[in-house]
C-alpha cells in the first residue's frame, strides 16, 4: 500500500487527493474483507509516508484543493474553481468508476461532448450538475461494503442526483468517518495473527541508489548516469524511522521489509539486516540475474538466506507473472474463470516441485490499490471467489510470510544482483535526461545541506525541517513520471511537488533557492512503450508475418498517441519489433492501416550506433514504393562481407535485417536506433520522437 507523499511541509498543502482517495476505496476494505475469511492469511506492506497523511486526514489536519473545491457550495465556485472541478473531478476509470453510476456517466459524456473545454462545458454544467458532479466525485471511490451497508451512503447513491448542500456535508463526514477506520482494521488484523505487517523506507527511496547512484551501471552498463549520488546515511535513516513508525502505531516493529519497487543491493540488505529487518522480498527477475539461470517456479517457489559476513536476511521474490495476471488480465475475465485460472497456474507450475517432495513457496506481490479500479466492483467478487476456493483447497494454504518462511527450508545465497522489480534494474528511476536532470538537483540540495550542518550556523529546527524535506525528495515517486516510461495527467504536479521540496530545503537553510529550481524538469514530448525481448528472434526478411511465432517474444516499441503535449500530430508508425539472434538484428515496423497510402514513395531512414561516445554511426536510405524496397544509401560502420550488411522486404510490414558485424557492435551490446520517415523532402513521423532508442541485443535468457 503506498502513495506518495503529497504534503508540502511549508505550506500544509496537500498537492493531490490521491492518499485520501485510496483510503477510501481500497485500504480499509482490503483487510476488512478477510473478516469473512479467516483461514486467509496475508501480508500488507505500508509505506509509513502514506499512512501519517491518512492520519491527519482522519484527523481533519489535512486539506487538499480537490477536497475543497468537492465540498464547497456549487453556487459559491468561482469560475477557476469551477475549471478546476470540471478539469480533475473526471479522473477515474470510466467503466468502473464512472459509468457504474448514471448519473456520474451522464455529466462524463457532457463533458466529453463539449470535448474537455471548459468554455463549452459551462453551458452544461450549471449549479445542479456541477453539485452533483462535486459528489459523485467523492462517492464513486467509497469502499465497496461502505456503499452497500452504510445507510448514509446507500441512500445518496440510490439518490443518484439532484444533491444538496446537505448532501455535499454528509460525504464530508463519512470520508472522515471511513479514514477514521483505517489503522485500526489494521492493527486489529494484525493482532489476531491474520495478516503481517512489512514496511517500506519513509518516504519510498530507491535503496541502492541511496546508498550508491553508480550502481545502475551494473544492471545497465553504459546508462547515462548523473553525478554521483552516495548518502547510504539516509538510507539508514529512511528505514530506522520506518521501523519506528510501524512499532509506534503497531506494538512490535515489522519483521519484513518491501524495500520500495523492490529495489536491493547488498549493501541496502546489509544496512537493512542491521537495523533489525528478518525479510525482505523483490521479484524474480532479480533472482534470475542473482543466480543466472531462468527464473522458472522451482527457482522462484522457495525462500533464500543471504549472508555476507556477520549480516543475514531471508529473502523471496514474487512470481512476476501470476502477480501480473491479478494486475492487468483477470480484470476483463469473469470472476469464476479468473480464480479458476489464476489456481490452475498455481498448481500446474508447483506439480513439479510437489512430486520432489517439497512444499512450494508461491509470492505473489502486487499493488495493493490501483489494480482494483480496473475490476467489477473494486475487485471484491474476484478476491471472494479467490479467497473462497483457497479455503476448502486442503493443498493450498494463504500465509504471511514470516508463517510461510518458517515451513520451507531456505537455500543459500551470498550475493543479491542490484536491480528492481522492473527489468531488474534501475531504468525507471535514473539514466534519462530528466530523472538525471532531478538527481542533480537533489544532490546540489543535499551538498548544501551538509555544508550548513558543517558550518553551524542552523538552528535544530531548521536543520529538522531541511534534513526531512531531503529525505521526502529521496523518494521514489518523482523520478516514477520523469522519463518516458509512465504518463499521467499530473505529472506536471508532480514536477512541481519534487522541485518544492526542494525549494523548502534552500528556505530552511536561510539560502536562496536555485533559479533552475523554478523552471519544469519535464520535457514536451511523445511518451513511448518500451518492453525488451523476452526470446531470440530469427525472422525471415519477407516483409510478411510468416507465422504466429517469428516475431513471438520480440522487444517493442510504441509511441504513445494517447499522452504528450503534441496534440495533432499524425502518426505513421504503430511500433517497432526488434530482436537479435546472436549475429543479427531484426527489425519489424507496422503501420497504422490507413496510412499505408501516404507511404508511397516515402523513404525512410536509419541511423544506428553502437556503445561509447565515438562509435561511428551506420546510416541507410530506404525506398518504399508499391511493395518494394530499395536500398538508396548504406553507410556501414564495420565489415561486411558479401551476402552480409542489410536487407529489407516490405508487403504487409516492413523487416530488416543487418548485421552486428556490420554495425561494428559486438553481440550483446547496446545499439541506439533512430528511424524516420521522409517524403518530399518533409518528415512525415520519427521514432523515438526524441532521441535514441537503445536496443538491446543480448541473450534474454541472460536476465
Amino acid at each position: 500500500m503506498h502513495q506518495p507523499f503529497y504534503k508540502n511541509l511549508v505550506t500544509g498543502e496537500y498537492k493531490l487527493p490521491w492518499t485520501r482517495l485510496h483510503a477510501l476505496k481500497d485500504y480499509y476494505g482490503m483487510v476488512r474483507i478477510l473478516d469473512d475469511y479467516p483461514k486467509i492469511h496475508q501480508t500488507f506492506n505500508l509505506v509509513p509516508s502514506m499512512l501519517v497523511q491518512i492520519e491527519e486526514y482522519a484527523a481533519g489536519a489535512a486539506e487538499d484543493r480537490f477536497l475543497q473545491c468537492a465540498l464547497k457550495p456549487a453556487e459559491d465556485l468561482s469560475a477557476d474553481e469551477q475549471a478546476f472541478v470540471l478539469q480533475y473531478f473526471f479522473q477515474a476509470n470510466p467503466p468502473r468508476l464512472i459509468y457504474r453510476y448514471p448519473r456520474y456517466g451522464e455529466l462524463y459524456d457532457a463533458w466529453l461532448g463539449a470535448e474537455r473545454d471548459v468554455a463549452r462545458a459551462r453551458r452544461y454544467f450549471g449549479t445542479q450538475a456541477l453539485r452533483d458532479l462535486q459528489v459523485w466525485s467523492q462517492l464513486a471511490w467509497f469502499d465497496e461494503d461502505c456503499q452497500r451497508h452504510d445507510r448514509a451512503i446507500a441512500g445518496l447513491i440510490q439518490k443518484g442526483g439532484n444533491f444538496s448542500l446537505d448532501d455535499q456535508t454528509l460525504v464530508a463526514e463519512k470520508e472522515r468517518e471511513l479514514l477514521r477506520k483505517v489503522l485500526p482494521v489494521y492493527a486489529t488484523a494484525a493482532a489476531r495473527g491474520q495478516i503481517e505487517i512489512s514496511a517500506t523506507p519513509y518516504y519510498h527511496p530507491i535503496l541502492p541508489l541511496l546508498c550508491d547512484s553508480s550502481i545502475a551501471a551494473v544492471s545497465h552498463p553504459n546508462v547515462p548516469l548523473p553525478t554521483r549520488f552516495a548518502y547510504p546515511e539516509d538510507a539508514r535513516r529512511q528505514l530506522t524511522t520506518a521501523r519506528e513508525y510501524v512499532e509506534s502505531r503497531f506494538q512490535r516493529p515489522p519483521d519484513g521489509l518491501w524495500p520500495s519497487e523492490g529495489s536491493v543491493s547488498d549493501e541496502a540488505l546489509e544496512i537493512a539486516a542491521e537495523i533489525g529487518f528478518r525479510w525482505a522480498a523483490s521479484d524474480n527477475g532479480v533472482l534470475a540475474r542473482t543466480l543466472h539461470t531462468a527464473a522458472i517456479p522451482a527457482v522462484t517457489y522457495r525462500p533464500y538466506l543471504w549472508r555476507r559476513g556477520a549480516r543475514d536476511m531471508r529473502l523471496l521474490f514474487r512470481d512476476h507473472h501470476l502477480s501480473d495476471l491479478i494486475g492487468f488480465v483477470y480484470a476483463r475475465m469473469d470472476m469464476h474463470d479468473a480464480a479458476d485460472h489464476f489456481l490452475g497456474q498455481i498448481r500446474d507450475n508447483c506439480r513439479g516441485i510437489l512430486a520432489e517432495g517439497r512444499d512450494a513457496l508461491v509470492p505473489v506481490i502486487l499493488d495493493g490499490e490501483n489494480a482494483w479500479e480496473y475490476y467489477e466492483h473494486n475487485g471484491r467478487p474476484f478476491l471472494r471467489e479467490l479467497y473462497r476456493r483457497i479455503t476448502e483447497d486442503p493443498g493450498i494454504e494463504a500465509l504471511t510470510v514470516s508463517e510461510a518462511l518458517a515451513r520451507v527450508e531456505p537455500q543459500r545465497i551470498d550475493h543479491i544482483f542490484p536491480g528492481s522489480w522492473i527489468g531488474a534494474n534501475f531504468d525507471v528511476w535514473i539514466g534519462s535526461e530528466e530523472d538525471n536532470l532531478a538527481w542533480e538537483y537533489l544532490l546540489k540540495a543535499r551538498q548544501a545541506y551538509q555544508r550548513a550542518v558543517r558550518e553551524g550556523t542552523l538552528t535544530e529546527e531548521a536543520r529538522k525541517l531541511a534534513y526531512e524535506e531531503l529525505l521526502i525528495a529521496e523518494g521514489s515517486d518523482w523520478c516514477w513520471w520523469y522519463g518516458p516510461e509512465h504518463a499521467s495527467e499530473n505529472r506536471p504536479e508532480f514536477d512541481q511537488l519534487y522541485r518544492d521540496h526542494l525549494v523548502n530545503v534552500y528556505k530552511a537553510l536561510g539560502l536562496p533557492a536555485p533559479d533552475e529550481l523554478s523552471r519544469p524538469i519535464l520535457h514536451v514530448e511523445a511518451a513511448g512503450l518500451h518492453h525488451l525481448p523476452a526470446a531470440v528472434i530469427r525472422a525471415t526478411v519477407d516483409g510478411e508475418v510468416t507465422s504466429y511465432f517469428e516475431w513471438l517474444g520480440a522487444g517493442s516499441y510504441r509511441v504513445d498517441q494517447r499522452s504528450g503535449a503534441m496534440h495533432g500530430q499524425r502518426f505513421l508508425v504503430r511500433d517497432l519489433q526488434y530482436g537479435c539472434d546472436g549475429e543479427r538484428l531484426f527489425l519489424r515496423l507496422d503501420f497504422e492501416q490507413n496510412s499505408l497510402s501516404e507511404l508511397t514513395d516515402a523513404e525512410l531512414h536509419l541511423q544506428f550506433k553502437g556503445p561509447g561516445d565515438g562509435a561511428k554511426e551506420s546510416y541507410a536510405a530506404l525506398g518504399l514504393q508499391n511493395g518494394i524496397t530499395s536500398v538508396k544509401e548504406l553507410r556501414l560502420a564495420g565489415s561486411a562481407t558479401a551476402g552480409d550488411g542489410l536487407v529489407a522486404a516490405f508487403q504487409k510490414i516492413l523487416e530488416i535485417g543487418v548485421s552486428l558485424n556490420a554495425l561494428g557492435v559486438a553481440p550483446s551490446q547496446p545499439v541506439w536506433l533512430q528511424i524516420s520517415l521522409w517524403r518530399g523532402g518533409l518528415p512525415l513521423d520519427a521514432l523515438p520522437p526524441q532521441g535514441w532508442l537503445e536496443i538491446s541485443t543480448r541473450d534474454p535468457a541472460g536476465y
